[in-house]
């Protein structure tokens, strides 16, 4: 992953296991014991701005905890054309999930918008995990869960909403993409052509 480089600032580090303890525990309870397990596990990051976390036709090897930054998830069409699957809104996880759970070969890059800091887990030490903490399969599944329902309100978003209807949808719900992601990238994200786009914000404006 070329530009990436551990985060050694132990005041940094403690504070991304914060972000991320606090995460959890939005779905569950941690022990002590696991956040220790967690610190072992998890690697922090920083990727700059452009960094590919993972590439197309390889077998990704990392779950990414986003702390800080944006990240998008994107694939290549045969005529070249990126179409972007997923944008984080604020600290979450993100990968490739079911290449990532199956070990198969990838056709989505995960792309930093912006700089990012994160949380990196390999994995062989997600296996680990899974083996010590007390939380870590029933989090996982929770993780999985939501992943799997967030996928299917955005196909049901793209079969059944108008350009402008899923454009004003975003905004509503997640206000900081608008804010912090290219045009571009939204664009893409929504099935909408960039030069339309910029029409639907510029009436909206008026």
């Amino acid at each position: 992953m070329k530009g990436h480089r551990l985060i050694e600032n132990q005041e940094d580090i403690d504070r991304l296991f914060e972000v991320f303890f606090n995460y959890v525990r939005l779905l569950t309870d941690i022990p002590q014991s696991d956040q220790d397990h967690c610190r072992l596990l998890f690697k922090p990051v920083y990727a700059p701005k452009g960094t590919l976390l993972e590439r197309e036709g390889t077998r990704h090897q990392y779950h990414n905890f986003i702390v800080t930054g944006y990240i998008r998830n994107y694939h290549v069409d045969d005529e070249g054309r990126e179409h972007t699957v997923d944008i984080n809104d604020g600290p979450r996880f993100f990968t490739s999930y079911n290449h990532f759970i199956q070990q198969t070969v990838s056709d989505e890059n995960l792309h930093c918008i912006t700089d990012c800091e994160m949380l990196r887990i390999s994995r062989a030490d997600v296996e680990k995990a899974r083996d010590l903490g007390i939380t870590s399969q029933e989090y996982s599944e929770k993780i999985l869960q939501y992943h799997l329902e967030a996928s299917r309100q955005r196909a049901i978003n793209l079969s059944t909403l108008s350009a402008k209807e899923r454009y004003l949808k975003l905004l509503q719900n997640h206000p900081s993409i608008v804010q912090n992601v290219p045009l571009v990238h939204i664009a893409s994200y929504l099935g909408i052509n960039p030069g339309s786009l910029s029409r639907i914000r510029q009436e909206l404006s008026q």
